[in-house]
Protein backbone atom coordinates (compact mmCIF):
# COMPACT_ATOMS: atom_id res chain seq x y z
CA UNK A 1 0.00 0.00 0.00
CA UNK A 2 1.48 3.34 -0.96
CA UNK A 3 1.45 6.67 0.82
CA UNK A 4 -0.23 8.67 -1.93
CA UNK A 5 -3.65 10.20 -1.50
CA UNK A 6 -4.87 8.01 -4.35
CA UNK A 7 -4.05 4.84 -2.44
CA UNK A 8 -4.47 5.17 1.32
CA UNK A 9 -5.69 2.08 3.12
CA UNK A 10 -6.95 1.88 6.69
CA UNK A 11 -7.62 -1.11 8.88
CA UNK A 12 -10.60 -0.40 11.14
CA UNK A 13 -10.82 -2.62 14.23
CA UNK A 14 -14.06 -2.95 16.17
CA UNK A 15 -14.57 -3.53 19.87
CA UNK A 16 -15.89 -6.77 21.29
CA UNK A 17 -14.41 -7.93 24.60
CA UNK A 18 -12.85 -11.39 24.37
CA UNK A 19 -13.84 -11.50 20.70
CA UNK A 20 -10.82 -9.28 20.12
CA UNK A 21 -8.98 -12.59 19.67
CA UNK A 22 -10.86 -12.99 16.38
CA UNK A 23 -9.04 -9.95 15.00
CA UNK A 24 -5.69 -11.59 15.70
CA UNK A 25 -6.55 -14.44 13.34
CA UNK A 26 -7.71 -11.92 10.75
CA UNK A 27 -4.50 -9.90 11.09
CA UNK A 28 -2.37 -13.02 10.76
CA UNK A 29 -3.89 -13.85 7.37
CA UNK A 30 -4.01 -10.29 6.07
CA UNK A 31 -0.31 -9.83 6.79
CA UNK A 32 0.51 -13.21 5.25
CA UNK A 33 -1.44 -12.10 2.17
CA UNK A 34 0.72 -8.96 1.93
CA UNK A 35 -1.99 -6.53 3.03
CA UNK A 36 -0.41 -3.78 5.14
CA UNK A 37 -2.37 -0.59 5.93
CA UNK A 38 -1.24 3.02 5.83
CA UNK A 39 -3.03 3.64 9.12
CA UNK A 40 -5.18 1.88 11.71
CA UNK A 41 -8.25 3.09 13.58
CA UNK A 42 -9.46 1.10 16.57
CA UNK A 43 -12.07 1.27 19.30
CA UNK A 44 -12.23 -0.56 22.64
CA UNK A 45 -10.41 -3.90 22.34
CA UNK A 46 -9.81 -2.97 18.69
CA UNK A 47 -7.72 -0.06 19.97
CA UNK A 48 -5.58 -2.43 22.02
CA UNK A 49 -5.09 -4.78 19.06
CA UNK A 50 -4.52 -1.86 16.71
CA UNK A 51 -1.80 -0.28 18.82
CA UNK A 52 0.04 -3.58 19.29
CA UNK A 53 -0.23 -4.35 15.58
CA UNK A 54 0.99 -0.89 14.53
CA UNK A 55 3.97 -1.28 16.85
CA UNK A 56 5.15 -4.33 14.88
CA UNK A 57 3.04 -4.98 11.73
CA UNK A 58 4.90 -8.17 10.83
CA UNK A 59 4.15 -11.89 11.15
CA UNK A 60 6.40 -11.97 14.21
CA UNK A 61 4.52 -9.05 15.74
CA UNK A 62 1.16 -10.71 15.15
CA UNK A 63 2.52 -13.93 16.67
CA UNK A 64 3.49 -12.02 19.82
CA UNK A 65 0.01 -10.50 19.99
CA UNK A 66 -1.42 -13.99 19.63
CA UNK A 67 0.72 -15.19 22.53
CA UNK A 68 -0.61 -12.35 24.68
CA UNK A 69 -4.21 -13.32 23.91
CA UNK A 70 -3.64 -17.02 24.49
CA UNK A 71 -2.10 -16.26 27.88
CA UNK A 72 -4.94 -14.03 29.05
CA UNK A 73 -7.19 -14.85 31.96
CA UNK A 74 -10.37 -12.98 32.76
CA UNK A 75 -8.91 -11.95 36.13
CA UNK A 76 -6.01 -10.22 34.32
CA UNK A 77 -8.47 -7.64 32.98
CA UNK A 78 -11.32 -7.83 35.49
CA UNK A 79 -9.72 -8.25 38.93
CA UNK A 80 -12.93 -8.11 40.93
CA UNK A 81 -12.48 -7.81 44.69
CA UNK A 82 -14.82 -7.57 47.65
CA UNK A 83 -13.32 -4.24 48.70
CA UNK A 84 -13.87 -2.74 45.26
CA UNK A 85 -17.44 -4.01 45.12
CA UNK A 86 -18.12 -2.48 48.52
CA UNK A 87 -16.76 0.79 47.14
CA UNK A 88 -19.78 1.01 44.86
CA UNK A 89 -21.91 1.75 47.89
CA UNK A 90 -19.58 4.60 48.78
CA UNK A 91 -19.76 6.28 45.39
CA UNK A 92 -17.02 4.43 43.48
CA UNK A 93 -17.01 5.22 39.76
CA UNK A 94 -16.79 1.65 38.53
CA UNK A 95 -17.22 -2.03 39.23
CA UNK A 96 -13.68 -3.00 38.16
CA UNK A 97 -10.28 -1.71 39.24
CA UNK A 98 -8.52 -0.70 35.98
CA UNK A 99 -5.08 -1.58 37.39
CA UNK A 100 -5.30 -5.09 35.90
CA UNK A 101 -5.79 -3.79 32.37
CA UNK A 102 -3.19 -1.05 32.85
CA UNK A 103 -0.68 -3.63 34.05
CA UNK A 104 -1.35 -5.86 31.06
CA UNK A 105 -0.82 -2.92 28.72
CA UNK A 106 2.40 -1.89 30.46
CA UNK A 107 3.88 -5.40 30.23
CA UNK A 108 3.48 -5.69 26.48
CA UNK A 109 3.45 -2.18 25.02
CA UNK A 110 6.61 -1.44 23.04
CA UNK A 111 5.70 2.13 21.99
CA UNK A 112 4.39 4.18 24.95
CA UNK A 113 3.28 7.09 22.72
CA UNK A 114 0.67 6.72 20.00
CA UNK A 115 2.60 8.89 17.58
CA UNK A 116 5.70 6.66 17.77
CA UNK A 117 4.30 3.49 16.17
CA UNK A 118 5.70 2.57 12.72
CA UNK A 119 2.16 2.64 11.28
CA UNK A 120 0.01 5.59 12.41
CA UNK A 121 -2.71 4.54 14.84
CA UNK A 122 -5.83 6.41 15.94
CA UNK A 123 -8.01 5.46 18.91
CA UNK A 124 -11.74 6.18 19.15
CA UNK A 125 -13.29 7.06 22.52
CA UNK A 126 -16.37 8.94 23.69
CA UNK A 127 -16.63 12.21 25.62
CA UNK A 128 -18.54 11.31 28.77
CA UNK A 129 -20.23 14.71 29.10
CA UNK A 130 -21.23 15.39 25.50
CA UNK A 131 -21.37 11.93 23.91
CA UNK A 132 -19.16 13.15 21.07
CA UNK A 133 -16.75 10.77 19.39
CA UNK A 134 -13.12 11.64 20.17
CA UNK A 135 -10.19 10.45 18.05
CA UNK A 136 -6.86 10.17 19.86
CA UNK A 137 -3.81 10.24 17.59
CA UNK A 138 -1.01 11.24 19.99
CA UNK A 139 -0.15 11.00 23.64
CA UNK A 140 0.21 8.06 26.04
CA UNK A 141 -0.96 4.86 24.39
CA UNK A 142 -1.92 3.24 27.70
CA UNK A 143 -4.28 6.09 28.56
CA UNK A 144 -5.83 5.94 25.10
CA UNK A 145 -6.50 2.19 25.42
CA UNK A 146 -7.95 2.57 28.91
CA UNK A 147 -10.22 5.38 27.73
CA UNK A 148 -11.44 3.48 24.66
CA UNK A 149 -12.07 0.36 26.79
CA UNK A 150 -13.81 2.19 29.66
CA UNK A 151 -17.20 0.46 29.54
CA UNK A 152 -19.55 2.69 31.56
CA UNK A 153 -20.06 1.27 35.03
CA UNK A 154 -17.39 -1.42 34.56
CA UNK A 155 -14.30 0.80 34.25
CA UNK A 156 -13.90 4.41 35.42
CA UNK A 157 -13.70 7.26 32.90
CA UNK A 158 -10.19 8.33 31.88
CA UNK A 159 -9.25 11.98 31.93
CA UNK A 160 -7.20 13.09 28.93
CA UNK A 161 -6.67 16.81 28.70
CA UNK A 162 -9.90 18.50 29.76
CA UNK A 163 -12.15 15.59 28.75
CA UNK A 164 -13.40 12.54 30.62
CA UNK A 165 -13.46 9.68 28.12
CA UNK A 166 -15.28 6.37 28.05
CA UNK A 167 -15.68 3.38 25.72
CA UNK A 168 -15.81 4.17 22.03
CA UNK A 169 -18.91 1.94 21.73
CA UNK A 170 -21.08 4.71 23.12
CA UNK A 171 -20.45 6.95 20.11
CA UNK A 172 -19.03 4.75 17.34
CA UNK A 173 -17.56 1.37 18.13
CA UNK A 174 -16.36 0.59 14.62
CA UNK A 175 -15.05 4.01 13.56
CA UNK A 176 -15.25 3.63 9.80
CA UNK A 177 -16.36 7.25 9.45
CA UNK A 178 -13.20 8.36 11.25
CA UNK A 179 -11.11 6.50 8.67
CA UNK A 180 -13.00 8.29 5.92
CA UNK A 181 -12.34 11.65 7.59
CA UNK A 182 -8.63 10.80 7.76
CA UNK A 183 -8.53 10.76 3.96
CA UNK A 184 -8.51 7.01 3.33
CA UNK A 185 -9.59 5.74 -0.06
CA UNK A 186 -9.87 2.12 1.01
CA UNK A 187 -11.00 0.58 4.30
CA UNK A 188 -10.58 -2.98 5.50
CA UNK A 189 -12.91 -3.58 8.44
CA UNK A 190 -12.07 -6.20 11.07
CA UNK A 191 -15.30 -6.77 13.03
CA UNK A 192 -15.66 -9.05 16.03
CA UNK A 193 -19.27 -10.07 15.48
CA UNK A 194 -21.56 -11.27 18.24
CA UNK A 195 -22.58 -14.53 19.92
CA UNK A 196 -25.44 -15.61 17.65
CA UNK A 197 -25.74 -19.21 18.85
CA UNK A 198 -25.92 -19.00 22.63
CA UNK A 199 -28.25 -21.63 24.11
CA UNK A 200 -29.04 -19.47 27.14
CA UNK A 201 -28.91 -15.77 27.95
CA UNK A 202 -25.62 -14.46 29.39
CA UNK A 203 -25.50 -14.53 33.17
CA UNK A 204 -23.92 -11.84 35.29
CA UNK A 205 -23.77 -8.09 34.86
CA UNK A 206 -20.52 -7.93 32.88
CA UNK A 207 -21.36 -10.86 30.61
CA UNK A 208 -24.72 -9.29 29.80
CA UNK A 209 -23.12 -5.89 29.22
CA UNK A 210 -20.56 -7.32 26.80
CA UNK A 211 -23.22 -9.19 24.85
CA UNK A 212 -25.38 -6.08 24.59
CA UNK A 213 -22.42 -3.95 23.48
CA UNK A 214 -21.50 -6.46 20.79
CA UNK A 215 -25.02 -6.36 19.42
CA UNK A 216 -24.74 -2.56 19.36
CA UNK A 217 -21.39 -2.77 17.57
CA UNK A 218 -22.81 -4.96 14.81
CA UNK A 219 -25.84 -2.71 14.29
CA UNK A 220 -23.69 0.43 14.16
CA UNK A 221 -21.30 -1.18 11.72
CA UNK A 222 -24.03 -2.27 9.31
CA UNK A 223 -25.52 1.23 9.43
CA UNK A 224 -22.17 2.89 8.75
CA UNK A 225 -21.28 0.50 5.93
CA UNK A 226 -24.60 1.22 4.26
CA UNK A 227 -23.91 4.96 4.54
CA UNK A 228 -20.47 4.51 2.98
CA UNK A 229 -21.80 2.66 -0.06
CA UNK A 230 -20.56 4.30 -3.24
CA UNK A 231 -18.36 6.80 -1.36
CA UNK A 232 -15.27 4.67 -0.65
CA UNK A 233 -13.95 1.18 -1.24
CA UNK A 234 -14.77 -0.99 1.80
CA UNK A 235 -13.92 -4.65 2.37
CA UNK A 236 -15.30 -6.26 5.53
CA UNK A 237 -13.69 -9.44 6.81
CA UNK A 238 -16.51 -11.84 7.78
CA UNK A 239 -16.78 -12.47 11.54
CA UNK A 240 -17.30 -15.93 12.98
CA UNK A 241 -20.73 -17.50 12.61
CA UNK A 242 -22.11 -19.43 14.38
CA UNK A 243 -20.52 -18.24 17.60
CA UNK A 244 -21.37 -19.80 20.95
CA UNK A 245 -18.72 -18.11 23.11
CA UNK A 246 -19.47 -15.31 25.55
CA UNK A 247 -17.63 -12.05 24.91
CA UNK A 248 -16.74 -12.20 28.62
CA UNK A 249 -15.02 -15.60 28.26
CA UNK A 250 -11.27 -15.21 27.69
CA UNK A 251 -10.46 -18.92 27.90
CA UNK A 252 -11.04 -19.76 24.23
CA UNK A 253 -8.73 -17.28 22.51
CA UNK A 254 -6.75 -19.93 20.64
CA UNK A 255 -9.93 -21.45 19.19
CA UNK A 256 -11.24 -18.06 18.08
CA UNK A 257 -7.91 -17.09 16.51
CA UNK A 258 -7.67 -20.30 14.51
CA UNK A 259 -11.28 -20.18 13.31
CA UNK A 260 -10.86 -16.54 12.28
CA UNK A 261 -7.60 -17.30 10.47
CA UNK A 262 -9.22 -20.12 8.50
CA UNK A 263 -12.24 -18.02 7.59
CA UNK A 264 -10.12 -15.02 6.60
CA UNK A 265 -7.87 -17.21 4.46
CA UNK A 266 -10.89 -18.54 2.56
CA UNK A 267 -12.26 -15.01 2.20
CA UNK A 268 -8.97 -13.72 0.78
CA UNK A 269 -8.62 -16.66 -1.60
CA UNK A 270 -12.17 -15.96 -2.81
CA UNK A 271 -11.35 -12.35 -3.67
CA UNK A 272 -12.91 -10.84 -0.56
CA UNK A 273 -10.75 -7.73 -0.69
CA UNK A 274 -12.39 -6.76 -3.97
CA UNK A 275 -15.98 -7.36 -2.84
CA UNK A 276 -18.11 -4.55 -1.48
CA UNK A 277 -20.26 -6.72 0.75
CA UNK A 278 -21.69 -6.62 4.25
CA UNK A 279 -21.27 -10.02 5.92
CA UNK A 280 -24.62 -11.54 6.75
CA UNK A 281 -23.22 -12.52 10.15
CA UNK A 282 -23.35 -8.85 11.19
CA UNK A 283 -27.10 -8.59 10.63
CA UNK A 284 -29.71 -9.74 13.18
CA UNK A 285 -29.96 -13.52 13.11
CA UNK A 286 -29.92 -16.57 15.35
CA UNK A 287 -27.92 -19.70 14.56
CA UNK A 288 -27.86 -23.11 16.12
CA UNK A 289 -24.50 -24.28 17.38
CA UNK A 290 -22.86 -26.69 14.90
CA UNK A 291 -22.78 -30.33 15.94
CA UNK A 292 -19.19 -30.64 14.74
CA UNK A 293 -16.59 -28.64 12.90
CA UNK A 294 -16.81 -25.01 11.94
CA UNK A 295 -19.53 -23.20 10.02
CA UNK A 296 -18.39 -19.70 9.16
CA UNK A 297 -20.27 -19.17 5.92
CA UNK A 298 -23.12 -16.87 6.90
CA UNK A 299 -24.82 -15.33 3.86
CA UNK A 300 -23.45 -12.04 2.60
CA UNK A 301 -25.44 -9.03 1.51
CA UNK A 302 -24.30 -6.71 -1.22
CA UNK A 303 -23.81 -3.10 -0.23
CA UNK A 304 -26.58 -0.90 -1.57
CA UNK A 305 -25.40 1.71 -4.05
CA UNK A 306 -26.61 5.27 -3.70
Amino acid sequence: MGDSVKDKTAFVLAGGGSFGAIQVGMLRELVAHGVVPDLVVGASVGALNGIYFCSDPTPAGVARLEAVWCGLRRSDIFPLSASHLLGLFRGAASLVDPSGLRGLIARHLSHPQLEDTPIPVHVAATDLLTGASVLLSSGPAADAILASCAIPGAFPPVRIGDRYLIDGAVATNTPVMAALALGCTRIVVLPTGFACALSTAPTGALASAFHALNLLVARQLVRDLEQLAGRIEVATVPPLCPLTVSAYDFSRAHELIERAAQGTRRWLQGGGLDQQRIPGALRPHVDEAPAAGNCDAAPQAALPHS
